[in-house]
């Protein structure tokens, strides 16, 4: 067959990627305004070089400079750094620094975050194909992938990678493995037939794409999709669309923080105001008292200390296999509603096992998961020894020699180079017999071939007997083994159905005894002398053991686990049931989920919990439309084809054994043992890690606000500043340095993963906590105020100001007792975390060097005090403690 191109090439049409697999190739090629078979011209692939550009994929790369100063985008920093200027220009150049610094350090912290980020799109980049053999005027060569162009004729074999979308033309044998696109565990038989325009990505027989790999045969096909068209170019379109999200936490913290900046200027807008009307102070003293009083309140610290907990958290996840690559990641973990996770490598082990097999009336069981011939046969509850079995023994013989699979240990890692399905057979075998391999002499073979669907392999044994092993497609062999007068059909055909509509897959066994002198197997004399039929064994992508007490844990601390794959929704569902993914398991497919729009699906995808036979961007979507009803949505996957969905997702998270580069450069966290299981543990982390953090926040908003209420109330009395802004910063900085990374070591309050996980609505501050926030702060600040006063006539300023200063810091000692823990402070929970008393010691150390060292005194304006003094402050702290103790057994007693 010969189809010519059209005299002129100028405008080849754009066509369809959704109706490739739906036509005939001779209207594609036609379509494409190309050759066949001889292929294009020289000038033909340079004019749609230059119209479709390079088959490759070219990300967009933010420069680094960039990312840096994006990083003083924040209002707190805008303030802090008009702070910073303020005084330098009235040289006092030690708050600048201190300020300076606080703002420099919380950019570097920021910014290395976004530059470990994902590369996702240059690792898609790699995984196009270097070289393609084409056809071009009659002659085949190899060219550089990156030259292909839409209507090239292309040649592959196996070990080719596919360089481009392909349709096939012709192919001989041709298996292409898929899985990192489509999550199918083995090898796909591809052919040149027409599809029905509906059969979703996984399904499409006479289709080939790009990034995918040529297990066995060859074949022709024509290129109908290059570069960013292609579905692997599409999925790098869709991550690279994919806006980089802020955690639930991030965007808390940023809504709080703009609150409080704003109300800071505005206090202090209106305390300058009344300041300079009222001639309170000269202008430079109330200048300084105006920073100091921004200074002080302003909770600079806020940043540091909440990544300082969250790099904590992550150092600790990382000593559990879970690698998390962005601090905030760390704390979303704790606000997952629902995990959606691809199957094949997730929750499955991407190890094809034999689990059932059926020889004449017996079904067998066969224990053991993947690869590794760790496991028992059974009959019913009594463990079987193959060797004494004559029909079992020679079912998984023939099983065992109708395979060109290799499975190989190597460092206690069992792996296969050939077939998942054949491995398959060949660790049954290993389970009933051990490693002794049968001494058989491999005389011929018919590989598998997708006209007959079927391996046979003829074999001689040590008695120069000779016969010939086959297994394959149930419906193949029932067929040659018909001409046995003893073989049951209706049976067997009921027994390949029941365990095929489970969703597993179904390999029929048999033999045919050949005569001695017999040197090659043929198809003609299979069909003629017929097959001795053995058996049938039911395989599937066994659910991981530990996912399944993960699964449950989770379901009771209220998270909902959805299964989306491109797997068969009969196979999804059999392993979701197995995994007890819900008590009622509903599924909907791909083809469902495009028919829809997204709000439709918005609205009922809650109500599913297998989403099979879908592409990446039903992926995307089935993301997208959890998000749009507000739940905290992670994805978990190891596939190139879940990419996109890994970015959109509030929480990425990639395998980091089996999973793509692709999949783990666009993922939040990656699970360096593949252990689904070591999620929960994340999620427990997670929820720690937000619980501290907010405590921290209610910690740390009351202590700062009491040092800008001082000012406040200094301003208002008309009363001399009773602290320096040197003071206040010395007070920010101890604070930040001991007592607030004390919550850093805060363990896990009880019941912790017995709670439902938060709403995306809740506040990080609650009404009750700005009430407390309001009384602590005054508290605070009026007992080191008039304490002030009162001593500032009777000791001059220098002790009345140390005494205000250590007042500050004692009110945050004992405050700090009240918010580590929702139990009351004298309780058991009073010793759980030792890392509080160290900080504590710390802080009345630095205090005592403040108050007692003569340097210290000169820089900070401060006295030394007596016993008496220290008993005062103490007892003024007490007060905080008492007070917000009696609160705390209020609300326990209304809650009850």
């Amino acid at each position: 067959m010969s189809i010519k191109s059209k005299e002129v090439d100028d405008d080849v049409p754009l066509l369809s990627s959704a109706k490739f697999h739906h036509q005939e190739w001779s209207k594609i090629v036609n379509d494409l305004n190309a050759n066949y078979p001889s292929g294009l011209s020289d000038k033909q692939v340079n004019n749609r070089l230059q119209k479709n550009g390079y088959n490759e994929v070219n990300p967009k790369v933010i420069p680094k400079w960039l990312i840096f100063l994006r990083q003083f985008h924040n209002v707190i920093v805008y303030i802090l750094v008009v702070a910073a200027l303020l005084t330098l220009f009235m040289q006092h150049y030690t708050d600048s620094v201190v300020i300076a610094l606080v703002v420099l350090i919380n950019a570097l912290i920021g910014y290395l975050q976004e530059v470990n980020a994902s590369n996702a799109l240059d690792k898609i980049k790699t995984m196009l194909s270097v070289e393609a053999t084409v056809i071009r005027d009659g002659e085949r060569f190899d060219v550089p992938a990156r030259e292909l162009v839409p209507g090239d004729l292309v040649y592959l074999e196996a070990g080719d990678n596919v360089p481009a979308d392909l349709r096939i033309i012709d192919a001989d044998n041709l298996r292409i493995q898929e899985s990192s696109l489509t999550g199918e565990a083995d090898s796909v038989l591809k052919n040149e037939s027409i599809l029905s325009e509906h059969v979703p990505l996984a399904e499409r027989s006479n289709m080939a794409y790009a990034s995918t790999a040529v297990t066995n045969g060859s074949a022709t096909g024509i290129v109908v999709n290059t570069g960013v068209h292609s579905q692997i170019g599409q999925i790098s379109q869709s991550v690279a669309d994919v806006s980089d999200k802020k955690s639930p936490l991030t965007r808390e913290l940023d809504s709080l923080g703009h609150g409080i900046s704003w109300l800071i200027i505005v206090v202090a807008i209106v305390m300058f105001a009344l300041g300079w009307f009222f001639k309170i102070y000269d202008i430079s003293t109330l200048i300084m008292a105006i920073i100091a009083m921004i200074v002080g309140a302003m909770p600079e610290g806020l940043p540091a200390a909440t990544s300082i907990i969250l790099a904590t958290g992550v150092q600790k996840l990382t000593k559990k296999n879970a690698i998390v690559k962005t601090l905030p990641a760390a704390e979303t973990l704790g606000a997952i509603d629902i995990i959606a996770s691809d199957k094949t490598g997730t929750l499955t082990k991407n190890e094809m096992t034999i689990q059932d097999i059926v020889v004449g009336d017996n079904h067998y069981t066969v224990t053991g998961t993947g690869y590794e011939p760790d496991g028992d046969i059974f009959l019913g509850n009594k463990l079987v020894d193959a060797t004494q079995d004559k029909n079992l023994e020679m079912f998984l013989t023939m099983g065992h020699q109708a395979n060109d699979t290799f499975l190989t240990e190597e460092a206690g890692i069992w792996t296969i180079n050939g077939e998942p399905t054949d491995a398959a057979f060949l660790s049954a075998y290993y389970k009933a017999f051990g490693q002794k391999v049968p001494k058989l002499k491999e005389l011929d073979r018919i590989p598998f071939d997708s006209d007959y669907r079927y391996m046979a392999r003829l074999v001689e044994n040590k008695h120069q007997q000779r016969f010939v092993a086959i297994k394959g497609a149930p419906d193949r062999l029932f067929t040659l083994a018909r001409k046995d007068l003893n073989f049951d059909y209706e049976y067997w055909t009921k027994v390949s159905a029941k365990f095929a509509k489970s969703g597993k897959r179904v390999i029929a066994v048999g033999y045919v005894d050949v005569d001695s002198d017999t040197s090659e197997v043929l198809h003609e004399t299979l069909a003629a002398e017929g097959v001795t039929f053995l058996g049938l064994a039911a395989i599937i992508d066994p659910p991981r053991p530990e996912v399944v007490d993960a699964i449950s844990d989770m379901r009771e601390a209220g998270i909902r686990i959805k299964m989306i794959t491109g797997d068969s929704p009969d196979t999804a569902k059999a392993i979701a049931q197995q995994l007890g993914l819900a008590d009622q398991i509903e599924a909907v497919t791909g083809s469902e989920v495009e028919a829809m729009t997204d709000d439709q699906l918005a609205k009922v995808v809650t109500n599913y919990d297998v989403f099979a036979r879908t592409t990446p961007q039903d992926k995307l979507r089935i993301i997208s439309a959890y998000q749009a009803n507000g739940l905290v949505t992670a994805m978990t996957g190891d596939g190139v084809n879940d990419a996109p969905a890994l970015k959109k997702a509030d929480i990425g998270v990639a395998m980091g054994i089996k999973g793509t580069d692709v999949a783990k450069d666009s993922a939040d966290m990656v699970l360096a043992n593949d252990d689904f299981s070591t999620i929960k543990v994340a999620i427990e982390q997670g929820r720690r890690l937000y619980d501290n953090i907010r405590k921290t926040i209610l910690y740390l908003l009351p202590t700062s606000f009491a040092e800008g209420l001082i000012v406040v109330f200094s301003i208002l009395l008309r009363q001399p500043m009773p602290l320096t802004a040197t003071q206040l910063l010395w007070i920010n900085l101890v604070s930040a340095l001991t007592l607030q990374l004390a919550f850093i070591f805060e363990p896990a309050e009880p019941g912790l993963m017995k709670r439902p996980p938060r709403k995306t609505t809740a506040k990080l501050m609650r009404r009750y906590d700005v009430f407390q926030m309001v009384y602590v702060s005054v508290i605070i600040a009026a007992v080191a105020l008039v304490v002030f006063e009162h001593l500032d006539d009777i000791t001059g300023f220098a002790v009345a100001s140390t005494m205000a200063v250590n007042i500050l810091i004692f009110g945050k000692i004992f405050y700090m007792f009240n918010i580590r823990t929702a139990a009351p402070a004298l309780s058991k929970t009073f010793w759980t975390n030792p890392m509080a008393f160290v900080a504590i010691g710390t802080m009345i150390i630095l205090q005592l060097l403040f108050t007692y060292v003569p340097f210290m005194q000169g820089v900070f304006s401060t006295a030394a005090l007596s016993l008496s003094d220290w008993s005062f402050i103490i007892l003024t702290g007490l007060i905080v403690l008492i007070v917000t103790e009696l609160d705390k057994y209020r609300r326990m007693i209304v809650k009850r």
